[in-house]
């Protein structure tokens, strides 16, 4: 029965972390009994076993319980085929696990096919998805593949004919654009981001003016100004270490006439 193939996905993880626990009495329990269920149950024929069996894999490689040769031999290739472009929506694991895998890993195995469901021809879903995890890629394959392989494909989807897509790439504007280097930063994100915010879709402008501010930030030096990018894709200002020595170790009076200065 499906159900209870997916009950069964759902107690994968905690049975994983147990055994991880108690490695000294189950050495290889995981890797002989557990691992090939999950690896088989990815292709299970029914889709709600699938995405059980997708969502019980990611949590096993955020635990890091998964071997990085299994990663590679045995779940890639399986990822691969059902992210294939006649699947169904299976493409969205691939987006998923770039946070969680190595940069060689998602670089050499995930990528090409990420950038092949970027020019998805059939399926503007396909394509949606992409452009929303667009930012999340490029944080994991770096600023040399980003510049490479990921930028050609971030002015198509700046310019599909959709605007959901348009939308869906000013949104993740600023991810983009600090993996990059303030070259390509300046050449060629600025004319692109100039374009969205003049977009024809007035839901394409809000979306480019709600990203502008973050998008300027990127120019920003980060170990003057403090701003960093969080793991949820959020912008965020780090605190000096001067500030901190000079708020508690001040006299009130001078933190004073800092505050003002820096009001004037």
């Amino acid at each position: 029965e499906p159900t209870v193939r997916t009950e069964l996905m759902e107690q994968i993880p905690p049975i994983a972390i147990f055994l991880q626990e108690s490695r000294p009495k189950f050495p290889t329990a995981f890797f002989e009994y557990l691992m090939p269920i999950v690896v088989r149950y990815l292709t299970d024929v029914n889709n709600q076993v699938r995405k059980a069996g997708q969502e019980a894999l990611l949590i096993l490689l955020e635990q890091d319980l998964v071997a990085q040769n299994d990663i590679e031999n045995k779940v890639c290739p399986i990822l691969l085929d059902l992210s294939a472009p006649d699947s169904d929506d299976e493409y969205k694991i691939i987006c998923k696990m770039a946070s969680v895998l190595s940069r060689t890993t998602v670089e050499h195995m995930l990528l090409p096919r990420f950038c092949e469901l970027c020019s998805d021809g059939k399926l503007f879903q396909v394509r949606k998805i992409c452009a929303a995890n667009f930012g999340d890629i490029c944080n994991a394959v770096g600023q040399e593949a980003t510049e490479r392989l990921l930028i050609p494909k971030f002015f198509e989807l700046c310019s599909d004919s959709v605007w959901g897509m348009r939308k869906a790439c000013a949104e993740c504007f600023m991810a983009v654009s600090y993996t990059t280097s303030p070259e390509v930063r300046r050449s060629k994100l600025s004319p692109l981001f100039i374009s969205l915010i003049s977009d024809t879709c007035r839901w394409v402008r809000q979306a480019a003016f709600q990203s502008l501010g973050p998008f300027i930030s990127t120019f920003a030096n980060p170990s003057s100004a403090g701003l960093y990018i969080r793991e949820d894709g959020t912008l965020s200002i780090r605190p000096s270490v001067q500030d901190g020595n000079s708020s508690c170790c001040q006299p009130s009076n001078n933190i004073t006439s800092v505050s003002s200065s820096t009001n004037a």
